[in-house]
């Protein structure tokens, strides 16, 4: 973003603390805007963030770029995974997400909707983590977009600069009935059923997206999956026929609690229910995707350009054993390195979310470190190097407004490979996730002056 650009968002700041300093009223009008629009974790309002985070259009499309490119390399690790044990054998899936792995989902392509979790630093960015289930907070954008309107300065900024607005939770929809039409449906306007666990905390986001998706033509219902039932080739919640099942119950919480006979398994092993995304997307998903992608000895698997994303935007990942293992082009023993230089890495559970289970060496003490190397050789995990980071001021509130020095996570949204907005966390903390007290704002595109 040139330096005009940056001036501009400098003096946005500087003129909604002036003007709504001491203006109770606005904070507790946007608070409700929060609750109203579901921006809620736990009860938690969590988007008390003043305005936009901006990116310009550069910027955004050298990432969007980036994050297009890794994202064909992790599939196309996903579908070598398929043919190779060694590769396999690295991920570390059970035995129960290997067999539904290998099971045709009936359409090609790994990912109808993904997510690369990212860093930001100056112009440089990492890309931490794949989240390949069925990524949270596509509709984010647009519930935070509600609250912004209500902050003048906001509006005014947007009506005077020339910019774009993501809409993820559109994309959504299409990449689900583009791929319903490569599973041979034919239905012009498909049933959807989301699946999630009843005591899930995202239900507020199921009920935005079932209006929404209702608005379009597409009956929908959310459901549990303890009411799913398979009789006649086809697959249902209650009485509700389902054309497109969108998973969002987590894959592993799913196999550990049902046995290898259940509605879900029988209709997708018959063909007989399309699944966005499907149970092959477990490959990608696990965090030791990148101890794969990032391991010289599985180059070959690359093109050239994505080769070149890894090496610039993907951090140093291994799983954790003891090993030996290349490190920049050196031999090392893992653990070793790991234990001398905890300040450099992080450990990472093999297959988890919202932050648990992460240890990270620089906040540890010698002897906390060395517990937490112990607990990760007896479970599957990873160890990435640590990432560069810098924090930048946000207006923010709660009772009064503040100035806040955060941590950036941007995380594009990905709908068949091609990126759309993103995921824009916040934290002062080195864990930046809603679920540990993070915040979210929405995302706009500036157009970069000619």
């Amino acid at each position: 973003m040139n330096k005009a650009l940056k001036a501009k968002i400098r003096h946005l700041d500087e003129l909604i603390l002036k003007n709504h300093r001491n203006n109770g009223d606005l904070l507790i009008s946007l608070t409700r805007a929060q609750e109203a629009n579901g921006l809620l974790d736990n009860g938690r309002p969590f988007a008390p963030v003043l305005r936009p985070f901006f990116f310009g259009r550069a910027k955004y499309t050298e990432i969007s770029r980036a994050a297009e490119t890794l994202s064909s390399a992790l599939e196309r690790m996903t579908l070598a995974a398929l043919e190779n044990d060694e590769i396999m054998d690295e991920l570390d899936l059970s035995e129960a997400e290997n067999r539904m792995a290998r099971v045709d989902p009936g359409y090609p392509g790994v990912c109808h909707s993904s997510r690369l979790d990212t860093f930001l630093h100056g112009v440089d960015f990492k890309f931490l983590e794949f989240n390949a289930e069925n990524p949270a907070g596509i509709i984010d954008q647009m519930q935070i977009e509600k609250v912004l309107e209500l902050i003048p300065e906001v509006n005014s900024f947007l009506r005077e600069n020339p910019h774009w607005k993501p809409r993820p939770h559109l994309k959504l929809l299409n990449s689900m009935v583009e791929a319903y039409r490569d599973f041979g449906g034919v239905k012009e306007f498909p049933s959807i059923a989301i699946v999630d666990w009843a005591d899930g905390t995202t239900v507020t986001e199921f009920e935005v997206l079932k209006v929404y998706f209702e608005s379009r033509g597409h009956n929908t219902i959310i459901a549990d999956p303890e009411e799913l039932v398979y009789e006649g080739g086809i697959l249902r919640a209650g009485d509700f026929e389902i054309d497109i099942f969108y998973k969002r119950v987590i894959i592993h919480e799913f196999l550990e609690r049902f046995e290898h006979d259940n509605p879900l398994s029988n209709a997708y092993r018959d063909g007989n229910v399309f699944m966005a995304n499907s149970f092959r997307v477990k490959v990608a998903q696990k965090k030791a995707s990148f101890a794969v992608i990032a391991d010289p000895k599985f180059s070959n698997l690359f093109t050239g350009e994505q080769r070149e994303v890894i090496k610039r935007h993907v951090p140093w990942t291994r799983r954790v054993r003891e090993t030996k293992t290349d490190f920049h082009g050196k031999e090392i023993r893992l653990i070793e390195l790991v234990r001398k230089r905890r300040e450099n890495f992080i450990l990472k559970p093999n297959d988890d979310y919202g932050g648990s289970g992460i240890f990270f060496g620089w906040e540890s003490s010698e002897s906390d470190w060395d517990e937490a190397i112990e607990t990760a050789l007896k479970g599957s995990y990873v160890v990435q190097e640590r990432a560069p980071i810098e924090k930048t001021p946000f207006l923010t509130y709660d009772r009064e407004i503040v100035s806040e020095d955060l941590i950036i996570d941007f995380d594009p949204f990905l709908f068949r490979g091609r990126v759309e907005g993103g995921l824009v966390r916040m934290s002062s903390k080195s864990l930046v996730n809603v679920a540990q007290g993070g915040y979210e704002t929405a995302l706009i595109v500036l157009e970069d002056p000619c």
